[in-house]
């Protein structure tokens, strides 16, 4: 049932909120959101929105998404998904080619073990280089030196 995922989801940010080292009073006013709104999602008795819970997060400095599976918003498989798309996204070590490709090898991957992909996309920009497609082998190629 929701409350139950919400009581689940109350316990946890009160962890995490005392881990933090923090009062109520401190993260709702960290999170921007009032003090006795944060007691009632603590309690189980409200369920915050994703906006909330992304405020929330925020302040904690812990995954958003983690919190959305404990709400009930998202389920496991896909903050996996979406985690590993944000670290690959997040890489400063690698161009922004060399991440489209391999967010479209880890697709192609998703697929083969019948998993389809959560947003529909490996790609959040098409590449405009002049080797035409990409594809897993277009890592290999330097468009420079053409």
């Amino acid at each position: 049932m929701a409350s139950l995922n919400v009581g689940n989801l109350g316990d946890y940010l009160r962890e995490q909120r005392r881990n933090a080292q923090l009062s109520l009073r401190q993260l709702a006013d960290a999170a921007g959101v009032s003090n006795p709104y944060l007691s009632q999602i603590e309690r189980g008795l409200r369920k915050p929105s994703a906006e909330v819970l992304q405020q929330v997060a925020k302040a904690l400095r812990i995954s958003a998404e983690t919190l959305y599976v404990r709400a009930g918003i998202l389920d496991e498989q896909e903050r996996d998904e979406l985690e590993t798309r944000a670290v690959i996204l997040a890489d400063p070590s690698i161009n922004e080619r060399q991440k489209q490709v391999l967010l479209q090898i880890y697709e192609s991957f998703r697929k083969e073990n019948g998993l389809e992909s959560g947003n529909g996309s490996a790609s959040t920009s098409e590449d405009t280089t002049a080797d035409g497609p990409r594809t897993a082998g277009a890592s290999d190629a330097d468009p420079k030196n053409d």
